[in-house]
């Protein structure tokens, strides 16, 4: 049958969409925050307190590494499209086979005889392995996150496929903030507690080893049911034209970078946060898991807020109490950590909503780019996204570098230093002072420019039912 002008779809005869698709999924973002747990919350400080690298350093590195993987995850997202489609589908394929190589590499960025390397060899090491990890990243999560559309296109589907990802995610994500900073200090003889290197490289083998077997997991018991073959290519001008002038996609695009750059910074100011302002380990672990396990506090109330406020609606109220709480904890300059961790968990329940509903918003982003383009790129608007989140993690990974140095934060070689009680203070104001500013910003864009609301996803649904049955 037709289907905008540039593909048809193959009628399927696989099973209807179920629970085992949304448990599957669920464990393909679990295998994802397995390794994105580990990398995006504690890589920083294992350069830095274990390397003995400064962090602008590595603020650097990351910076210049994200940008060159957001081009690859547009890239790996447009191959995704124009591939020959198979029996398998057009995105399962690829994570049966790029687990192998990406499980790998996430050792290989903890190896622990890298301290050994001189200063000039340690950096030029890291900065090698951690954009072979990038790359390998987009060849598994672009496919995985452009595979939502194509298991369902039920809009209520699409929204618990995002709830269950969300809670893979969670889950995933959760375990590692809650049991990393447990395992991964050893105590000197005089008592002080310093991270440990080896220590390191077993978390990160037990890691992708988890990952491992839930990629395989996902690979088995998702079902690709929208397999669209196309019939032509589309010129790199209409594709990039029809890109611009998809405003739901634009608006996404710009609040991603500053919800990203927020979430890729409360992991890692977090772990500075108690490891040197509060210097309770046990805390960190509870904070970590917060920043994750909201989400599934929130999980079993997404599809009806979804049905009753809109994904839009929803979130901008989420978004604008999370600013508030944390502009609130800044002023009150909270010492005992148990208190903090009390109403941190308050401000994490609004990005925890919103990212439930993230994944559902770029589904809906996809079917309206085919509503008013009349091409359906999955892939393509999916890597367009991802390449947005990968913008904002390079200024994340460059922020939150160059603003340890900034505030004079002292590197080690050692498992760590006592920094100065004005370090200390300049801490704790970047852990409250940055998330309040990135999602007060997120709030207002998704406001006043973003196009899809309740009543308008529901018509831009509607109406794409009607043209893909013709």
């Amino acid at each position: 049958m037709e289907l905008a002008g540039n593909a048809y779809e193959k009628p399927s005869k696989k099973l209807p969409f179920g629970v085992r698709d949304k448990i599957g999924y669920m464990f393909g973002d679990l295998a994802n925050c397995f390794i994105l747990g580990l990398v995006n919350s504690f890589l920083l400080i294992y350069y830095t307190n274990v390397l003995g690298i400064a962090g602008a350093v590595v603020g650097m590195l990351f910076f210049g590494a994200r940008i060159l993987d957001a081009f690859v995850d547009v890239t790996v997202g447009r191959l995704c499209d124009v591939t020959k489609l198979t029996k398998e589908g057009r995105f399962r394929p690829w994570i049966r086979r790029m687990k192998y190589p990406f499980c790998l590499i996430t050792i290989i960025l903890f190896l622990p005889f890298v301290s050994s390397f001189p200063m000039g060899l340690k950096i030029g090491y890291v900065f090698v392995t951690y954009i072979i990890f990038g790359i390998l990243l987009s060849t598994i999560n672009i496919p995985y996150g452009s595979m939502a559309s194509a298991i369902s296109s039920n809009p209520d589907d699409r929204v618990s496929l995002s709830t269950f990802r969300s809670i893979g995610s969670a889950i995933g994500g959760g375990a590692t903030g809650f049991l990393i900073p447990i395992f991964m200090y050893v105590t000197l003889v005089d008592g002080q507690q310093v991270v440990s290197g080896m220590r390191f490289f077993i978390i990160a083998i037990v890691c992708a080893g988890i990952a491992f077997v839930a990629y395989n997991i996902s690979y088995r018991m998702t079902t690709e049911r929208i397999q669209v073959e196309k019939n032509e290519q589309v010129k790199g001008s209409v594709l990039i034209k029809g890109m611009l002038a998809n405003r739901a996609l634009v608006v996404l695009v710009i609040v991603d970078i500053f919800i990203v750059i927020n979430q890729i910074l409360a992991g890692t100011n977090t772990t500075y946060l108690f490891n040197d302002y509060f210097h309770n380990k046990q805390a960190m672990s509870l904070a970590l898991l917060f920043t994750y396990g909201t989400v599934i506090v929130l999980a079993p109330f997404a599809t009806r807020l979804t049905k009753r406020f809109g994904k839009k609606e929803a979130s901008v109220f989420a978004l604008l109490v999370s600013s508030a709480l944390y502009l609130a904890m800044y002023f009150m300059h909270i010492e005992n950590p148990w208190v903090y961790l009390v109403l941190l968990f308050i401000a994490t329940l609004g990005t925890g909503l919103f990212n439930l509903m993230v994944w559902a918003f770029i589904t809906d982003v996809i079917d309206y780019h085919q509503y008013i383009t009349g091409l359906r790129e999955d892939g393509t608007v999916y890597g367009v996204n991802s390449f947005a989140r990968k913008f904002g993690q390079a200024c994340a990974g460059l922020i939150g570098g160059i603003m340890l140095t900034l505030i004079g934060y002292q590197s080690s070689t050692t498992g760590g230093t006592i920094q100065t009680l004005v370090v200390e203070n300049r801490i704790y104001a970047l852990a409250n002072l940055l998330p309040a500013i990135c999602l007060f910003v997120s709030a207002l864009v998704l406001f006043f420019a973003y196009p899809l609301n309740r009543a308008r996803t529901l018509e831009v649904g509607a109406a794409l039912r009607k043209i893909n049955k013709q």
